[in-house]
């Protein structure tokens, strides 16, 4: 996995609007060297449509982390959405799907789905809003529904939420769906691994990241697993064999995610284990898709 040059890691948002302020890009070079934030072209922040456009145009050979989930628990009920004859047969199926079903939202946004009569009944919507098939036989207690990958993340000490629950300051529903959408619009211009294989030759690559698991090979423990300040970060980095990035006092918690991630994707995308997880099936692949560090 020596092949990529760049590590590129994007840290998600589902919110509403033309652009996000919860957005963060940060790169690192395999030559070396801190990561760094790469700038948005409006000083309001990215615009989805403009991280779309950059992936586009890529260096050759950037491993790219997304902090979003690139699919949906599938594995536990034998489909994405059990009772709906419209359920996709894969990943792929998934993101085109809600692609055209959100083709009146702007920038990229999901909301349409989550009104569709049918698909707004497996998700929990907020208080007293929960769709009648939200928990179905898989579901872990009453959080939901969880990908293959999460509960061998769950395994590892960090608790991911369920893409179903869209309630709750942790919850990646909403970011989830609108970065399905962004995938799709990709069109296989980049493979999507593992929901496609790796290729053979030099090539940039996508992938879904995790950034708790970062933070936790960075030394952070706890429940809270973010960084809120140039010293931690920098704490962290150094842990992950990174130097450090310049400044002091406080950070957003959005860039220090980006800038630790790509840090921790420079450092660990030589481990083979990491690209052959234990549980990872054709199947899985295919339908579920993976967290890139999960075992």
């Amino acid at each position: 996995m020596s092949r990529f040059s760049h590590f590129l890691a994007v840290d998600w948002s589902g919110a509403r609007g033309p652009r996000q302020k919860g957005i963060a890009l940060a790169v690192a070079l395999a030559k070396g060297g801190p990561p760094v934030l790469v700038a948005p072209p409006d000083p309001r922040g990215w615009a989805r449509q403009e991280v779309l456009a950059l992936l586009l145009d890529l260096p050759v050979a950037t491993l790219v982390g997304l902090d979003l989930g690139i699919s949906l628990p599938h594995a536990d009920a034998g489909a994405f959405f059990p009772g709906w004859e419209a359920s996709p047969a894969d990943a792929r199926g998934l993101w085109a799907l809600i692609d055209a079903l959100c083709a009146a939202d702007p920038h990229l946004e999901a909301g349409s789905f989550l009104a569709h009569p049918e698909a707004a009944r497996y998700f929990r919507h907020g208080a007293g809003a929960t769709g009648d098939r939200f928990l179905l036989p898989g579901a872990l207690s009453r959080e939901g529904r969880f990908r293959r990958a999460e509960h061998a993340q769950r395994r590892q000490g960090v608790r991911p939420v369920s893409n179903f629950n869209l309630v709750g300051a942790a919850q990646v529903g909403k970011s989830s769906l609108t970065g399905m959408r962004m995938l799709h619009r990709l069109g296989g211009r980049i493979p999507v691994w593992p929901i496609d294989p790796l290729p053979q030759e030099a090539s940039s690559v996508v992938t879904k990241i995790y950034t708790a698991m970062a933070a936790r090979l960075g030394g952070v423990t706890g429940a809270a697993t973010k960084l809120r300040s140039f010293a931690a970060l920098n704490d962290a980095l150094d842990r992950l064999g990174s130097p450090p990035v310049a400044g002091e006092g406080p950070i957003d918690d959005h860039s220090a995610d980006a800038l630790l991630t790509a840090a921790w994707l420079r450092r660990v995308h030589k481990d083979r284990d990491l690209w052959h997880p234990p549980s990872l099936t054709p199947e899985i692949a295919r339908t579920e898709g993976w967290t890139f560090g999960a075992l």
